[in-house]
Protein backbone atom coordinates (compact mmCIF):
# COMPACT_ATOMS: atom_id res chain seq x y z
CA UNK A 1 0.00 0.00 0.00
CA UNK A 2 0.84 3.79 -0.15
CA UNK A 3 1.81 3.77 3.74
CA UNK A 4 4.83 1.14 2.53
CA UNK A 5 6.79 3.38 0.07
CA UNK A 6 10.34 3.31 0.61
CA UNK A 7 9.89 0.06 2.84
CA UNK A 8 12.54 -2.78 2.29
CA UNK A 9 10.33 -5.63 1.37
CA UNK A 10 7.84 -2.65 -1.06
CA UNK A 11 10.22 -3.12 -4.12
CA UNK A 12 10.24 0.35 -3.61
CA UNK A 13 13.40 3.25 -2.72
CA UNK A 14 13.51 5.76 -0.27
CA UNK A 15 13.59 7.99 -3.41
CA UNK A 16 10.52 6.75 -4.12
CA UNK A 17 9.21 7.84 -0.64
CA UNK A 18 10.14 11.36 -1.21
CA UNK A 19 8.60 11.64 -4.00
CA UNK A 20 5.59 9.86 -2.59
CA UNK A 21 5.56 12.86 0.04
CA UNK A 22 5.82 15.70 -2.50
CA UNK A 23 2.76 14.80 -3.68
CA UNK A 24 1.52 14.56 -0.24
CA UNK A 25 2.20 18.28 0.37
CA UNK A 26 0.91 19.14 -3.15
CA UNK A 27 -2.86 17.64 -1.88
CA UNK A 28 -2.40 18.93 1.65
CA UNK A 29 -2.64 15.39 3.26
CA UNK A 30 -3.95 15.92 6.84
CA UNK A 31 -2.11 12.58 8.14
CA UNK A 32 1.44 12.02 9.34
CA UNK A 33 2.84 10.35 5.85
CA UNK A 34 6.27 11.59 6.01
CA UNK A 35 6.79 10.07 9.78
CA UNK A 36 4.87 6.98 8.36
CA UNK A 37 6.92 6.19 5.39
CA UNK A 38 10.48 6.76 7.04
CA UNK A 39 8.95 4.80 10.84
CA UNK A 40 8.40 2.27 8.15
CA UNK A 41 11.53 2.16 6.19
CA UNK A 42 14.28 2.46 9.72
CA UNK A 43 12.00 0.82 12.26
CA UNK A 44 9.34 -2.01 11.29
CA UNK A 45 6.41 -2.90 13.57
CA UNK A 46 3.00 -2.75 14.66
CA UNK A 47 0.77 -0.13 14.80
CA UNK A 48 1.40 3.31 14.25
CA UNK A 49 4.94 4.61 14.87
CA UNK A 50 5.57 8.85 14.43
CA UNK A 51 9.08 10.30 14.46
CA UNK A 52 9.81 13.05 16.75
CA UNK A 53 11.82 16.19 16.94
CA UNK A 54 13.31 16.09 20.13
CA UNK A 55 10.22 15.36 22.42
CA UNK A 56 8.01 17.09 19.58
CA UNK A 57 6.39 14.45 17.53
CA UNK A 58 3.32 14.77 15.02
CA UNK A 59 0.21 12.88 15.87
CA UNK A 60 1.60 11.33 19.04
CA UNK A 61 -1.72 11.43 20.45
CA UNK A 62 -2.24 8.52 17.67
CA UNK A 63 0.59 6.64 17.51
CA UNK A 64 1.83 3.03 19.07
CA UNK A 65 5.48 4.23 18.45
CA UNK A 66 7.80 7.78 18.75
CA UNK A 67 11.29 7.33 17.66
CA UNK A 68 13.20 10.22 18.50
CA UNK A 69 15.63 11.90 16.22
CA UNK A 70 18.36 10.65 18.41
CA UNK A 71 17.67 6.92 18.24
CA UNK A 72 15.11 6.32 20.91
CA UNK A 73 12.23 4.20 20.57
CA UNK A 74 9.55 4.57 22.91
CA UNK A 75 6.60 2.47 23.56
CA UNK A 76 5.39 3.77 26.73
CA UNK A 77 4.78 7.99 27.05
CA UNK A 78 2.21 10.46 27.82
CA UNK A 79 1.33 13.38 25.64
CA UNK A 80 0.85 16.89 26.01
CA UNK A 81 -1.61 17.79 22.85
CA UNK A 82 -0.22 20.69 20.38
CA UNK A 83 -0.52 22.08 17.27
CA UNK A 84 1.67 24.34 14.74
CA UNK A 85 0.74 26.84 13.09
CA UNK A 86 -0.84 25.31 10.05
CA UNK A 87 -3.11 23.30 12.75
CA UNK A 88 -1.47 19.78 12.83
CA UNK A 89 -0.91 17.65 15.59
CA UNK A 90 2.48 18.51 17.03
CA UNK A 91 2.28 16.73 20.49
CA UNK A 92 5.39 16.72 23.49
CA UNK A 93 5.73 13.65 24.14
CA UNK A 94 6.54 12.20 28.08
CA UNK A 95 8.08 9.54 28.54
CA UNK A 96 11.05 7.80 31.17
CA UNK A 97 11.95 4.53 29.36
CA UNK A 98 13.01 4.07 26.17
CA UNK A 99 15.64 1.61 23.72
CA UNK A 100 17.56 2.67 21.29
CA UNK A 101 17.63 2.12 18.18
CA UNK A 102 20.38 2.27 15.17
CA UNK A 103 19.42 4.74 12.82
CA UNK A 104 21.46 6.40 9.89
CA UNK A 105 23.84 8.99 10.63
CA UNK A 106 22.56 11.20 8.33
CA UNK A 107 18.87 10.36 9.94
CA UNK A 108 18.59 14.31 10.98
CA UNK A 109 18.86 15.09 6.87
CA UNK A 110 16.84 12.67 6.39
CA UNK A 111 14.06 14.34 7.95
CA UNK A 112 14.80 17.81 6.63
CA UNK A 113 14.45 15.69 3.27
CA UNK A 114 10.52 15.09 4.30
CA UNK A 115 10.37 18.76 4.80
CA UNK A 116 11.90 20.03 1.79
CA UNK A 117 9.64 17.39 -0.70
CA UNK A 118 6.61 17.63 0.94
CA UNK A 119 7.02 22.14 0.35
CA UNK A 120 8.13 21.72 -3.32
CA UNK A 121 4.74 19.76 -3.41
CA UNK A 122 2.95 22.35 -1.82
CA UNK A 123 4.83 25.44 -3.80
CA UNK A 124 3.43 23.79 -6.83
CA UNK A 125 0.04 23.76 -5.76
CA UNK A 126 0.16 27.61 -4.51
CA UNK A 127 1.41 28.53 -8.36
CA UNK A 128 -1.56 26.41 -10.05
CA UNK A 129 -3.79 27.98 -7.49
CA UNK A 130 -3.01 31.71 -8.22
CA UNK A 131 -2.62 31.50 -11.97
CA UNK A 132 -5.79 30.01 -12.12
CA UNK A 133 -7.51 32.59 -9.75
CA UNK A 134 -5.95 35.42 -11.38
CA UNK A 135 -7.03 34.01 -14.71
CA UNK A 136 -10.65 34.52 -13.64
CA UNK A 137 -10.57 37.57 -11.42
CA UNK A 138 -11.59 40.38 -13.02
CA UNK A 139 -10.96 43.97 -12.28
CA UNK A 140 -11.55 47.19 -14.72
CA UNK A 141 -13.38 44.95 -17.45
CA UNK A 142 -10.78 42.01 -17.80
CA UNK A 143 -8.60 39.25 -15.92
CA UNK A 144 -6.14 40.56 -13.43
CA UNK A 145 -3.65 38.14 -15.07
CA UNK A 146 -3.65 41.14 -17.84
CA UNK A 147 -1.56 43.60 -15.46
CA UNK A 148 1.78 43.71 -15.79
CA UNK A 149 2.23 44.06 -12.00
CA UNK A 150 0.31 40.86 -11.67
CA UNK A 151 1.94 39.01 -14.31
CA UNK A 152 5.55 39.88 -12.83
CA UNK A 153 4.43 38.77 -9.43
CA UNK A 154 3.36 35.46 -10.99
CA UNK A 155 6.75 34.89 -12.94
CA UNK A 156 8.63 35.33 -9.90
CA UNK A 157 6.49 32.65 -8.51
CA UNK A 158 7.40 30.41 -10.85
CA UNK A 159 11.07 30.87 -10.94
CA UNK A 160 11.01 30.43 -7.42
CA UNK A 161 8.84 27.33 -7.83
CA UNK A 162 11.02 25.84 -10.37
CA UNK A 163 14.25 26.43 -8.12
CA UNK A 164 12.62 24.46 -5.24
CA UNK A 165 11.74 21.69 -7.60
CA UNK A 166 15.33 21.67 -9.35
CA UNK A 167 16.91 21.68 -5.05
CA UNK A 168 14.56 19.19 -4.19
CA UNK A 169 15.05 16.78 -7.27
CA UNK A 170 18.71 17.40 -6.77
CA UNK A 171 19.13 16.45 -2.97
CA UNK A 172 17.02 12.91 -4.04
CA UNK A 173 19.45 12.36 -7.12
CA UNK A 174 22.54 12.52 -4.21
CA UNK A 175 20.54 9.84 -1.35
CA UNK A 176 23.08 7.59 -2.18
CA UNK A 177 26.06 9.52 -2.36
CA UNK A 178 28.47 11.18 -0.21
CA UNK A 179 26.59 14.94 -0.85
CA UNK A 180 23.25 14.04 0.18
CA UNK A 181 23.43 16.35 3.64
CA UNK A 182 25.33 19.28 1.57
CA UNK A 183 22.07 18.19 -1.08
CA UNK A 184 19.78 18.58 1.98
CA UNK A 185 21.15 21.03 3.41
CA UNK A 186 20.88 23.39 0.64
CA UNK A 187 17.53 22.31 -0.54
CA UNK A 188 15.79 23.21 2.90
CA UNK A 189 17.36 26.61 2.49
CA UNK A 190 16.35 27.20 -0.94
CA UNK A 191 12.84 25.76 -0.22
CA UNK A 192 12.94 27.52 2.71
CA UNK A 193 13.29 31.19 1.21
CA UNK A 194 11.08 30.42 -1.51
CA UNK A 195 8.13 29.41 0.62
CA UNK A 196 8.33 32.64 2.06
CA UNK A 197 7.94 34.36 -0.92
CA UNK A 198 5.66 32.20 -2.75
CA UNK A 199 3.32 32.51 0.00
CA UNK A 200 3.45 36.09 0.17
CA UNK A 201 2.79 36.71 -3.46
CA UNK A 202 0.10 33.95 -3.50
CA UNK A 203 -1.75 35.96 -0.73
CA UNK A 204 -1.47 39.26 -2.53
CA UNK A 205 -2.80 37.92 -5.41
CA UNK A 206 -5.85 36.38 -4.03
CA UNK A 207 -6.76 39.65 -1.77
CA UNK A 208 -9.04 39.06 0.62
CA UNK A 209 -10.50 35.97 -0.72
CA UNK A 210 -7.31 34.52 -0.03
CA UNK A 211 -7.83 35.28 4.10
CA UNK A 212 -10.78 33.19 4.44
CA UNK A 213 -10.95 30.19 6.30
CA UNK A 214 -13.39 28.78 3.33
CA UNK A 215 -10.75 29.07 0.51
CA UNK A 216 -7.91 26.32 0.16
CA UNK A 217 -5.11 29.09 -0.06
CA UNK A 218 -4.36 28.56 3.96
CA UNK A 219 -3.91 25.10 3.80
CA UNK A 220 -1.26 25.41 1.66
CA UNK A 221 0.90 28.75 3.05
CA UNK A 222 0.26 27.82 6.40
CA UNK A 223 1.66 24.22 6.58
CA UNK A 224 4.60 26.25 4.44
CA UNK A 225 5.02 28.61 7.04
CA UNK A 226 5.52 25.41 9.73
CA UNK A 227 7.33 23.52 7.68
CA UNK A 228 9.65 25.29 7.06
CA UNK A 229 10.54 25.72 10.55
CA UNK A 230 10.60 22.00 11.09
CA UNK A 231 13.87 19.95 11.14
CA UNK A 232 16.13 23.15 11.06
CA UNK A 233 15.37 26.76 9.54
CA UNK A 234 16.97 28.00 6.87
CA UNK A 235 20.57 29.18 9.41
CA UNK A 236 21.28 26.15 10.64
CA UNK A 237 21.85 24.41 7.38
CA UNK A 238 23.28 27.72 5.70
CA UNK A 239 26.08 26.96 8.92
CA UNK A 240 26.10 23.60 8.04
CA UNK A 241 26.78 24.16 4.83
CA UNK A 242 29.89 26.49 5.52
CA UNK A 243 31.53 24.59 7.83
CA UNK A 244 31.33 21.47 5.57
CA UNK A 245 32.79 23.71 2.53
CA UNK A 246 35.70 25.37 5.21
CA UNK A 247 36.13 21.80 6.34
CA UNK A 248 37.44 20.50 3.03
CA UNK A 249 38.92 23.65 1.69
CA UNK A 250 38.80 25.74 -0.85
CA UNK A 251 40.62 22.98 -3.40
CA UNK A 252 37.76 20.26 -2.43
CA UNK A 253 34.78 22.43 -2.28
CA UNK A 254 33.31 22.41 -5.72
CA UNK A 255 33.46 18.28 -6.08
CA UNK A 256 31.50 18.47 -2.34
CA UNK A 257 28.56 20.14 -4.06
CA UNK A 258 28.97 18.82 -7.48
CA UNK A 259 28.68 16.04 -9.51
CA UNK A 260 32.82 16.46 -10.35
CA UNK A 261 35.06 13.71 -9.10
CA UNK A 262 38.45 15.20 -7.19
Amino acid sequence: GLHQVGGEESGTSLADAFRMIRLAGKFALPLPYPEILISNRFVMGQGLTTVAEGVIAPWARRADRVITDDGQLVDEFDVVQGTNVAGEPRDEIIFERSESVKLPANFRAIMAMTRVAAMSGALEKLLELTISYVGERKQFGRPISGFQAVQHNVARMAGEVAASTRASDAAIEALDTDRFVVQVSAAKVRVGEAAGIVAEIAHQAHGAMGFTHEHELHHYTRRLWAWRDEYGHEKEWQQLIGCRIASVGADRAWALISDCAD
